[in-house]
């Protein structure tokens, strides 16, 4: 007789996975606003300004031209090279045309790194606090994650001390963001090329250096870490045209790698999604080789959204908030608040903050648990000046409840 007991048809490997924090906020601030709440929702990493116009002409020009067939697997002709240009022009970053492959999406271009490097059980040395998916990605493709961390007073940058002694015989890359989300930490110079010394004792260990921020830093200079020459040859550079040219729905990442890793991630994604959509890569490669200024206006402007929001931040008793240097985000340490109650609500956790904020402020953040530090909070600030100075008011209201 036929086995009668019911079974998921789900992998483990699904059902093991964690749902992206950031966009499970997003989806409880829309069901609040549903119920006729104003949420401000200060949740999602997307910039609030339009792709710049020069770059829709770009696309609607690659419209009209035809340009509507599938693309190469690892990107256009046109994009790679200007992505090679870019990266000799910017970064000091010596990848040829044939060491590019662009994805849709930079999120896509990691997991390509995770499938194309990991074998079960490979370790992945990931900096904390760290993006949501980083660890997710990793696990999936058979990696374990081993997270090293560093807290606000150390400006949530590890030490190369630290991740040394994270490094085992099956660490198989080093993973972080500069400018980082979620903290906006910048690495400055002379702490990459300390951290490039450290790894000159570990041949086999890549770097893998997640740079989509690098247009919003407030430090005057990005630097790469691949530009150093202990590392140069096993860096893995991600980057994307979502955050520093305000095209998150156009889907349009890249990276650039030694060529064996290249080829592998060509290959990886000729068997899922093969090319990135041709009109996007169209327009990716007019905004490389364009002016920057709207860029530059947007760094501006989030500057000026950064000292209105720490300003705002720092005057709430309890609330513990440094000034990072890059990226759109503030992350405080809100531990003060564990063990409080408005008497009807506890605050146990950083969980339990964001939930209180959202149904009682009617503010939409993101729990630091997910990003590997279960002390904090991320507070988007990509939003209009009158929006974030309502969102503080509220939030410091709701938390002058708590005692």
């Amino acid at each position: 007789m036929a086995s009668t007991t019911a079974t998921s048809p789900l992998s483990d490997r699904v059902l093991t996975m964690e749902e992206s924090a950031t966009l499970r906020m997003a989806q409880l601030g829309r069901e609040v606003m549903a119920q006729g709440h104003d949420v401000i929702s200060l949740s999602l990493g997307e910039p609030d300004f339009d792709t710049p116009d020069h770059i829709k002409e770009a696309a609607k020009r690659a419209l009209d031209a035809g340009h509507t067939k599938y693309t190469p697997v690892p990107g256009t002709a046109e994009l790679r090279k200007a992505i090679s240009d870019k990266f000799k022009r910017e970064n000091n970053l010596d990848y040829a045309p044939s060491q590019i492959v662009v994805s849709t999406g930079a999120k896509q271009s990691i997991a390509n790194v995770c499938f194309a490097m990991l074998n079960e059980g490979d370790e992945v040395v990931i900096l904390a606090p760290f993006w949501v998916s980083y660890s997710a990605m990793v696990e999936v493709a058979g990696g374990k994650a081993v997270i090293v961390g560093a807290g606000i007073e150390e400006d949530y940058k590890v030490t190369p001390e630290a991740i040394a002694e994270a490094i085992t015989d099956r660490t198989k890359f080093i993973l972080f963001s500069s400018p980082c989300n979620p903290t906006g930490s910048v690495y400055t110079a002379d702490e990459l090329a300390a951290i490039s010394k450290m790894l000159a004792d570990y041949p086999n260990v890549y770097v893998v250096s997640d740079e989509i921020y690098e247009h919003i830093n407030f430090t005057g200079e990005h630097a790469s870490i691949g530009t150093f020459p202990e590392v140069k040859d096993r860096t893995i550079t991600v980057n994307g045209f979502s955050k520093g040219f305000a095209m998150t729905g156009w889907r349009l990442g890249y990276l650039g790698a030694p060529q064996v890793i290249a080829d592998a991630c060509n290959k990886l994604q000729g068997q899922n999604t093969s090319g990135a959509n041709s009109i996007a890569q169209h327009a990716g490669a007019h905004a490389l080789n364009s002016d920057l200024g709207p860029t530059i206006a947007m760094k501006e402007a989030f500057a000026r959204r950064r000292e209105l929001i720490i300003d705002g931040l720092e005057k709430i008793d309890g609330m513990k908030v440094n000034r990072p240097q890059g990226a759109f985000y503030i992350f405080p340490d809100v531990s003060a608040f564990f063990g409080m109650s408005d008497g009807e609500t506890t605050i146990n956790d950083a969980d339990d903050l964001a939930a209180y904020l959202l149904v009682k402020a009617h503010v939409a953040t993101v729990t630091g648990g997910a990003f590997g530090a279960p002390d904090c909070l991320r507070i988007s600030y990509a939003a209009s000046e009158e929006q974030l100075r309502q969102a503080v008011d509220r939030i410091a209201a709701a938390l002058k409840e708590l005692n």
